[in-house]
């Protein structure tokens, strides 16, 4: 089985969807899945369905939607391909329920490991390998995360924290391109992304460092004057003193902004 939760929800067998279509099963199976080899506790199921309104018949009918889902993994042939009954693979546990990892494949968790991967790659010095790797990480994304889903309280917090995952992954991404002098090649979506996140400064300061190695110091500067006028007008803050650092390092012409030789030889031999 393969599911997907990096975009629309995606559960598939031998090619054939065995998403449910109605909203609360889809709700129940995206948290089991991103919860897999974890049992899900019955409270947390029904905070998701139904948040501070519980109904008397949630028991029955949370019973209800387990057994659906279990219909569908028993239609799809789950005995045929694993061995293991849908209630097997679909499980009662103390308290809650739990999906066996060991049946299938998870998006989000092949986008995790080459996250990590790309990390460690970062930290031993190679921006090459480490883009390519947290390139690899970013392609998974075919839109926001379960975005067919109508998300209660519980997948909302597991949503936002995929973002932020992936918003790292970006960072991690761009400045290892920028270790590469690739300056010119990302201009151009670090300008949109900056236009769509006015207040975030490490891909402010990461514009600003790809305008001033591109040769528009000046665009550089109202980079960073923008983003001032935003934290003051949004928060009453100044930039932080990284940004401030940077800010006189552009105006000094800091040849510390340049990419360094060592990489620049690296890439031509």
């Amino acid at each position: 089985m393969e599911f997907g939760v990096l975009g629309p929800l995606e559960a598939r067998m031998h090619g054939t969807s065995i998403a449910p279509t109605a909203g609360k099963p889809r709700q129940i199976l995206a948290l089991l899945a991103i919860r897999a080899g974890r049992v899900v506790q019955v409270e947390t199921l029904m905070a998701e369905l139904w948040g501070n309104a519980i109904p008397r018949s949630a028991a029955t009918t949370l019973q209800t939607y387990i057994l659906q889902l279990r219909r569908k993994l028993t239609q799809a042939g789950v005995q045929q391909q694993s061995g293991r009954s849908a209630k097997d693979v679909l499980a009662t546990c103390y308290g809650g329920y739990r999906l066996a990892p060991e049946e299938f494949s998870l998006d989000l968790s092949a986008f995790q490991q080459l996250v990590r991967l790309g990390g460690r790659t970062m930290a031993e010095n190679d921006p090459g390998r480490a883009s390519e790797q947290l390139g690899r990480a970013l392609d998974l994304w075919r839109g926001p995360a379960l975005t067919d889903v109508p998300v209660g309280e519980v997948l909302s917090t597991e949503v936002i924290g995929m973002q932020e995952e992936r918003d790292w992954a970006l960072e991690m991404r761009l400045e290892a391109d920028l270790s590469l002098g690739r300056h010119a090649e990302i201009l151009g979506e670090l300008r949109m992304l900056v236009s769509r996140q006015p207040l975030h400064e490490t891909l402010s300061a990461q514009l600003m460092t790809a305008l001033y190695r591109a040769g528009h110091p000046w665009r550089a500067l109202d980079t960073f004057q923008a983003l001032r006028h935003a934290l003051i007008k949004e928060l009453g803050v100044e930039p932080s003193p990284r940004l401030q650092r940077l800010h006189q390092a552009i105006l000094a012409n800091d040849t510390g902004l340049q990419v360094p030789s060592a990489t620049l030889h690296a890439l031509s031999a």
